[in-house]
This record gives structure tokens, sequence and C-alpha cells, in this order.
């Protein structure tokens, strides 16, 4: 009898070792070898529970169940809780046992969920590859209250063989899932070298970084996250199928402490399904915050000082593997190179810029400029020759006023080379406007407070307010002197131009919409994130003061 019960364990091991070889769906497959297990067995039902880390469950696999455990689409297989899956949350299950009046079952009889087709036991193994705990395997008959050591011993061969056959099957999903990452990462990539050409700045590139994030991969979520002297922002994020820019919502102090740990990792990082949720509040729509089970971070290492970013992806129900942390990071270098490329596309458009403004300025200079002097000088000479007629008066007054129009014109058309070309930077900021002052017969009285480098966009843009702002004292305030004042700290660089003239209503505002001019300056400030004040009170002066943030640098 022995022999008969050894010989029928070896054909239902051979069996179902057969069976675990013809898929790699993992449903399919249990459903398959349950099935075959209960017909070798002489047993009836059987179910399979998956249970994570967490201790979250999830029934992948059933057969024949009774119909009080399938009501409202198996709820009690999805809701309720028995003693085999706390035990294995206790890690006190380590081998086939019997379980004693299964909790479910118990539940179904006394709420009267439908019939139990009088089962009332299972035996539960657990299903494991090596040291890995997977979940369980649970089967049962009518009125069987009791398995004996020879068929859990058998049920646990059968577990293990399920256990090494999940292991395999997901070694060969996370090589498939791989595969299919890179080779869509030389898709994301050739749309993304597209997009560089695209894009006129790091915003519109991010945006449309997340987007392709979207469209070519199966993550609910993608965003970068802006890291500038030391505040986070989301900068661009794609949940729902749409993409969205929060560039004024502030990270709150935990979201910024997950991002500071992943910037000095210096490589990607997971991140709990808690602290995406602490990141990504500002998102909407929330359902899909919700939904998310993890996550992962890669810092993006901008060469920009005081600048970092943060590409941060979302993981769904599909749990998150390691072939999505390398492709992440292989998503960071491209996407960081693209930024640079970006930058030096910025860069090149603006010496383009600077050698059309230099052009201008020498054609300005060679023709407009050199007939506007030859004017002056003509009108000066014919103004000498009719003066000595009483007869010729009026002409010679007229030549009077020609030269002083001409004289007048070369002057604006001198300071709008300057401004074309601004000579003289070279030597410093307040210099340059000093003498540009000086050129307009202006005393300027220049002081520094701090020191440090300026970039050179912040310079040009200091350069150009300064330039207006003593305009404005020549034309209005009615007095030829002026103070500049430049303070520089470690955030941000302050320029302050005073005069003590008329002030009050006689000088035009940039909020009026009155003063081209003022409105400029205040536009030049506001792109680089800065701000414009003007204070004007009659007869006590005018004060100009530009306040522009600085990226971080050592002192």
């Amino acid at each position: 009898m022995s022999e008969e019960l050894g010989m029928q364990e070896m054909i239902t091991l051979k069996t179902i070792a057969e069976t675990l070889n013809t898929s790699n769906d993992l449903s399919l497959m249990l459903d398959t070898v349950v099935g075959k297990l209960l017909e070798l067995t002489g047993l009836t039902a059987g179910w399979v529970f998956l249970i994570n880390e967490r201790g979250d469950y999830t029934c992948v696999s059933d057969y024949n169940l009774p119909p009080a455990l399938l009501r409202n689409d198996k709820e009690p297989m999805r809701t309720s809780t028995c003693w085999c899956v706390n035990r294995f949350k206790d890690g006190r299950l380590n081998h086939a046992v019997n379980i004693i009046n299964c909790k479910r079952l118990e539940d179904a009889v006394e709420l009267q969920w439908g019939d139990t087709q009088d089962i009332t036991h299972h035996a539960t193994v657990p299903l494991r590859s090596g040291e890995k705990m997977l979940g369980l395997l649970n089967v049962a008959a009518p009125a069987k209250e009791h398995f004996s050591d020879t068929e859990l011993a058998l049920l646990q061969g059968v577990a293990y063989q399920i256990g090494s056959a999940m292991e395999r099957m997901r070694l060969y999903r996370a090589e498939q899932r791989r595969a299919d990452l890179y080779a869509k990462l030389g898709e994301f990539s050739a749309a993304l070298g597209l997009a560089v050409n695209e894009c006129s700045n790091s915003e519109a590139l991010s945006l449309k970084v997340v987007q392709l994030l979207g469209q070519q991969y199966d993550w609910p979520l993608a965003a970068i996250i802006q890291q500038k002297n030391g505040v986070y922002t989301v900068q661009a994020a794609y949940a729902g199928g749409i993409v969205r820019t929060l560039p004024s919502t502030t990270l709150s102090l935990e979201a910024a402490n997950h991002m500071n740990r992943v910037i000095n990792s210096h490589r990607a990082a997971s991140l709990s399904a808690i602290e995406m949720t602490e990141i990504f509040t500002v998102c909407e729509p929330e359902k899909t915050i919700n939904l998310l089970t993890s996550g992962i971070a890669a810092p993006l290492p901008y060469h920009t000082p005081g600048e970092t970013g943060i590409l941060v992806i979302g993981v769904g129900t599909s749990g998150l593997i390691q072939a999505d942390l390398e492709v992440l990071e292989a998503l960071a270098e491209h996407i960081t190179a693209s930024w640079e490329s970006l930058k030096l596309t910025e860069n090149r458009r603006e010496l383009a810029r600077l050698e059309e403004r230099n052009r201008l300025a020498r054609d300005l200079h060679d023709s407009v400029n050199q007939i506007l002097f030859s004017l002056s000088l003509t009108a000066k000479g014919a103004e000498r020759m009719l003066s000595g007629s009483e007869q010729m008066y009026p002409a010679a007054e007229a030549m009077k006023d020609i030269r002083a129009l001409s004289q007048e014109a070369l002057k604006e058309m001198r300071a709008l080379i300057m401004q074309l070309r601004p000579a003289g930077l070279e030597a410093g900021l307040l210099r340059a406007l000093q003498e540009y002052g000086t050129s307009q017969g202006l005393q300027v009285v220049v002081d520094r407070a701090g020191m440090r480098s300026l970039p050179r966009n912040i310079e040009e843009a200091l350069w150009r307010i300064g330039q207006e702002a003593l305009n404005n004292v020549r034309k209005h305030a009615g007095v030829s002197t002026a103070e500049v004042i430049l303070k520089l700290n470690d955030h941000e660089v302050m320029l302050t131009v005073t005069d003590h003239g008329i002030g009050g209503t006689n000088r035009p505002k940039a909020s009026s919409g009155s003063s081209l001019g003022l409105s400029i300056m205040k536009e030049r400030a506001e792109s680089l994130g800065g701000r414009l004040e003007i204070v004007s009170s009659s007869r006590k002066g005018t004060t100009v003061t530009a306040v522009i943030p600085l990226p971080f640098e050592s002192v």
C-alpha cells in the first residue's frame, strides 16, 4: 500500500512539474496547477494568496470555490482576514499545516453568505523560493477535517515546485521588462533630441520630458522636481494623461528631506507610497497619487550653480523591479545631456544676439552717426555764414535750431549705440554706469557693498536697467548728479539709482504704462525672478531699485 502511495506521489509531483513548465503567465499557470493538483489528490477546492512584504494579500488563483465565497465578485476572498494569512504575516507559518475552522467559511455560515458545500477546514501550505516567502496555497474538500502527514508532505513538495516556478517567472518577467524598457529608451532619446531644438528654455524642455515619459512608458506618474537655492518645486508633472506645471508650489520640509536624500546618494533611490504622497500632494488628480504603491527618484546633476533637478516616477500596482531603477538612471543621464545641450543652444543664441547688436552698432556708427555729425557741422557753418546779415537773421536762427536738433539726435544715437554694444562692462558694472552717466552729462557717484561675481545675463540686465534709470535722471529729474549703489550678498544683488530732483508726479511710473522705458526695466528684472521698485516724491527725488536673486556660489 505504501508503494502505491509513493508511486502516486511521484506521479503527482511529475505531473505538476510538467504543468508548471507549460506557461510563463502566472495566473494561467496557477489556475492550471491548482486544478491538476486537486484532480490528482481527490480534493475539490483550492485557492492561492500572494502576500507582499507589507502583508497585503491578493487571491490570484482559485478553483471550484463554494458559492458562499463567490458572492459579490469573490468579496470574502478580498476583504476578510483569516488565521492562515495572519500566521504568515507573523512569520509563524513555515510548513504545511491543517487549519481548523476556516475563518472565511465560519463567517459565510454565520452571515448566511450562501452554500459552503460542507467545506469547513482546509490545509494551508506556504509558497516560497529559498528564503523568500511568496504566499499561501490552500486546498479543501467537503467533510474533510484533517490532512495526514503524508498528504501534507506531498502538498509541501508541490508548494516548493510552485514557489520555484513563480520565482522563475518573476525573473523572466523582469528580463522581459528590462528589454522593453531599454527598447523604449532608444525611442525616448530620439524624441528628446528633437525636443531640444524645439524648446526655447528649461521649463519648456521639462514639460516635454515628462510628456514623453508619459507617452513612452507605463508609469502612472512622471515628474521633474527643481531645487534652486535650497527650495524644491515641482517644475513639471505628468499624471492621469495630463501635463502640468506647478512652479509656484514649494514642497514641504518632509518632502524636501526625501529629495535631499536622493541628491546626496548620487544615484536612483526607491520611495515608499507614503513618501510619494508627501511629495506629490500638490499634484492632481489625487486619484493617480492614491494608486501609487511606490516610486523611484534619480538626481539630474545640472552643471548650474545652486540648481539641481530630480526625476521622479511613480509605480502602480505592477510593483517596482530592478529594471525600472536601472532605466531611470539611464533616463536621468539622457535628460541631463539634453539640458546641457539646451544650455549650449541658449548660449549660442545669446552670442548670435550679441553679434547682431554689435553689427547694428557698427553700422549705425559708420552711417547714421556720421551723417548726424556732418549735419551738425554743416548747420554750424551755415549759421555763421548767415549771421552776418540782418536780413538773413531768421535763416540763421533756423540753422541754429537745426544744429541743436542734430546735436541732440547725435547724443541720442550715441546712447543707442552704447546700449547695443555695452563697452566697458569688462571694467565692472559700476565703472560702466559711471562712464555712461558722464557721457550723458551727469556726475555719477558710485558705491558698492559685498563682493562676488555676477552671471553675465544678470550683469547685462542690471546694466540696461541702470542705463535707463540714468537716462530718466537726465530727462526728468532736473539735476545733474545721481548716486548708484550696488549691494551683493549670498542670495541676491540690489542696484539702486537715486537722484534728488523734482520727483513726484512729474516722473513717469512703470505701473501706469506711460513709460515704455520703465516697463522694459520692470520686465528685465522679473524675467530673472527679480523685482523693480520705484519710490518718487515731489521735490525729494526718485529712487529706482532692482533686486535680482543670485545662484548659489561660495563667496
